[in-house]
Parts: structure tokens; sequence; C-alpha cells
């Protein structure tokens, strides 16, 4: 936020121009009872030496991933950020045009949403990609709508293993539209085939799961995208990115539009945002697609050139016409990811899962083994998973945590009234050996367990050797 201070005479040239004398004229229409009728309580002016300290100590009281060990998750990642996606999401010919709005978008940035589409729908299996949405949760609402205008019903049936906020912007989305909605549960952590076959209506438009799931459990998806196209639904998935270094590709399972949360991409975690949200679609889908879509072609002189093909933007169709209102894209958060992509390739995006899936089974042995933490759910998981706090002591157990050093999940109690008493860990490529073993030291101290035997530690698994660093 930028302060732009306002001399005496330029205040006086501003009133003129509008016919006050004074600020006390100006604002004289809006009632009394409305305005502070006490000059505001702020400190006095500071210096920019005395400012400048001022913020540096306000910003050391936040605890951030870089000065912790992080094993959170649900939506948001500690993962590796290779120097490369710093250097070019800076440099200015791509920072200063971060949000392009108009279809006159130079070369460069039109390329780079290209390279970016090109590696997302090779990732998921899909036709065609958009150049990038806001985040996951929209992405995901957007997909809903989506299928709501290709089917022309007016049935959704979410499972309730789907991330929680994006179910609440879904609820958003769909508030004033004349839709039915279904919430499948999902007590087991997991979509149980025969709950969603029993919800299935003529009038179901599509079928939203995650997978991993909220929870980190892996649905049983091949069977669920059946059920859905049997009733004529679409197959709406939201995955994480970097599960597909191992996971089946969407597109080979049946998904008929995918989408993500792509912050784990290149992406830092930042407090929140901004992030990326993925979407891809297969082709009969691509015109009622939100966004932007970038295309390929030559020039007049027979040279590859980038040109904005598609944008369903109200602005540049019929209003009536438009799928959505979103008429721009995270251009500086998808660079990055094409970045990060394009940097690891197949192989390193693979490794990264494997790193992650070693490391999060690990994780969860040892806290069983040794803490008592027991897993909630019984399904296969991929880098997150549940376990529940003998006692109910979550908070005890995360202040701790907390003292020294470590970030130990995220409780569930905020969204799930019925596990209070139960963590979300996450567990990705950076956390060591030794950090894991910290996390389940703590853990230990809190429940009483006694820890086993030095030979009944367990390991990491396949690729120990490189796992410490």
């Amino acid at each position: 936020m930028a302060y732009i201070p306002n001399t005496d005479p330029e205040r006086r040239a501003m009133l003129e121009a509008v016919g006050a004398v004074s600020l006390e004229e100006l604002f004289a229409p809006i009632p009394a009872d409305l305005r502070l009728q006490r000059p505001l309580n702020l400190p006095a002016a500071m210096g920019e030496l005395e400012l400048t300290a001022h913020m540096n100590r306000l910003a050391a009281a936040n605890t951030s991933a870089d000065g912790a060990v992080c094993f959170l998750g649900a939506g948001s990642y500690d993962h590796f950020v290779p120097s490369l996606c710093d250097f070019v999401g800076s440099r200015s010919e791509f920072s200063t045009a971060y949000t392009p709005y108009q279809p006159e978008a130079s070369q460069g940035t039109l390329q780079a949403m290209f390279e970016y589409q090109t590696l997302v729908a090779r990732l998921t299996g899909m036709d065609v990609s958009n150049a990038s949405l806001y985040e996951g949760a929209s992405a995901a609402a957007e997909a809903v709508l989506m299928a709501l205008a290709a089917t022309g019903r007016q049935q959704v049936v979410t499972a309730a293993s789907v991330h929680p906020e994006y179910r609440q912007v879904l609820a958003t989305y769909l508030a004033n539209l004349d839709v039915q909605t279904a919430t499948l549960p999902t007590p087991q952590g997991v979509v149980d085939p025969q709950e969603l076959e029993a919800q299935l209506t003529p009038q179901t438009a599509c079928v939203l799961v995650q997978h991993p799931n909220f929870f980190g459990a892996l649905e049983p998806v091949e069977r669920l995208a059946e059920l859905a196209h049997r009733a004529g639904a679409v197959f709406i998935v939201a995955v994480d990115p970097i599960s597909l270094g191992l996971l089946k590709p969407p597109g080979q399972y049946g998904a008929d539009i995918v989408v993500a949360e792509g912050q784990s991409l290149g992406n830092p975690m930042s407090f929140g945002g901004p992030y990326l949200g993925i979407m891809a679609c297969r082709q009969e889908f691509v015109r009622r697609m939100p966004g932007r879509l970038v295309g390929q072609t030559v020039d007049r002189h027979g040279r590859r050139c980038w040109v904005l093909t598609l944008q369903t933007r109200e602005q540049h169709i019929r209003r009536h016409k438009a799928t959505s209102n979103i008429c721009t894209n995270q251009g500086l958060m998808a660079l990055r990811a094409a970045v990060y992509l394009a940097a690891m390739g197949p192989e390193g995006l693979r490794r990264v899962a494997s790193l992650c899936l070693q490391r999060a089974h690990y994780a969860r042995q040892q806290l069983a083994a040794r803490a008592r933490l027991e897993p909630v759910f019984s399904a296969p998981t991929f880098k997150e998973f549940v376990v529940r706090v003998p006692g109910g002591q979550v908070e005890r157990l995360l202040e701790a945590a907390r003292q020294r050093g470590i970030l130990a999940g995220v409780p569930l109690r905020r969204w799930y009234p019925q596990w209070q008493d139960c963590l979300l860990v996450a567990v990705t490529e950076k956390r060591t050996k030794a950090e894991i073993d910290r996390l389940v030291e703590v853990a230990r101290m809190q429940t009483g367990k006694v820890a086993p035997a030095a030979g009944d530690r367990g390991s990491l698994g396949d690729g120990d050797q490189c796992e410490e660093r």
C-alpha cells in the first residue's frame, strides 16, 4: 500500500474543484451519527528508520514454515521451491504483468501461458487446460458451474471428504441458483460407492470428489467415475498435482474435469496466498471453460507465435452467454508452476512424490507405534494422514510442538466436530527423518508412551541412504 501525503495547498485545490469550502462541508451529507467524532487513536509519527525497525519486529512475531519444522497441510504445503522459480518469476517482464487482462498480451506472456497449459494437460492426462484460475476452491466451484451448464441438470453431489473450504465456496456460488446439493458422508475417510449410487438421480449434473482427499486418503475413483457416467453425470476430480508423479492421471480413470490447487508447484505458502487454481477438461467442455485459453499458430512470416484463442469474458461476448465472471488468471503463479514442472521433469516429479509417500508413511507408522497416535482411517494415503490424539489433548500437543519449533498439524475440529480429537498431519519431501523423529518424540512425551527399543524404530524404506540431510 502506498502512502501519498497531501499538502494544505493541494487539499484546498481539491476542495475548490468540488465546490466545498472545508472538509467539514465536504462530509456534511454524511449523518453525524455515522461520523467519528474524535481523532483516530494513532501513535505519534515515526521516522523511516524507526518505522522499518518497528515493522521488522512485527514481522518477526509471525511463525513461518521457514523458521519452523512444518507438518501443516490441508491445502497449503511446505514443498521445496527451486531457486529457478524465484529467478524467472521475479523478472520484470512477468512480475509487472502478473494478472494480464486484455487480449493484447505480449508474446512472452502468451507463450508462458501456453507452456503452462501444455504441462498441465500432460500432467492430468486431459485434452485441454485453461491459463489458470484464482485458487483451488474457485476452480472447483467453476467446474461445477460448467457441469450444470453442460448437462442442463440441477443436482450436485459432493463428497464430505472434499476440502471443507472448497465446499463452502461452492455453497456460496450456488446460494442463489435453483440447484439441489447432496453431500456424501465419509465416516471411513473415503466415499462408499454404494452411497454414491443411492444419491444419483436423472437430475445429477456432476459428482465432485478429491483424490487424494482432504484426509490424505485415496478414493476409489475408477468405480466412482463409472457410477457417475452411468447416471449421465460429469465426473469432477480435485487432485494434488504432486501426487500425479505417482498416481494414475485423472484422464486415465474417467475424469471429465480436473481441478487443483497449484501452490505446491513452485509457489511458497506465503501465509495463505496468492495461490493458483488449475483446471483441465475433456475437449467437449472447452467452450464452457472460464478464464482464458492460449493457442499456438504462425504469423504472416511463418514464424511460431501465440494468440489468446478463447476468453469467455462477459466484456468480450454477450453477457448472458458468458460462462463465468472470471476474466483473468493467476499469470505469475502459473508461470512459476510451469517453471517448476519444466525444471523437475517427469523423473523429478516422480522422485518428489515418492519422497512424500515414503516419509509420510514412516511418520504415520512411528506416531502410531511410539506415541499412541493411531491412524483414524484405514484407506491408503499419499502425503497426509489423520491421527487420533489420546485423551483429546490436541491443543496440548500442538503447543508443546510449537515450543520446540514444530508445527505439528491441523486440528480437524474446525470443520469436523465428530473428530474433535484428531489431527491432520502432512509430510512433504522437505521433512527429514530427524525432523519426523523429533515430532514423534514430542508426541510421545505428551501421551506418556514409552519408546520402543532402538532396533524397533522402523525406517523410511527404499532410498533410506539419501533421506538424511
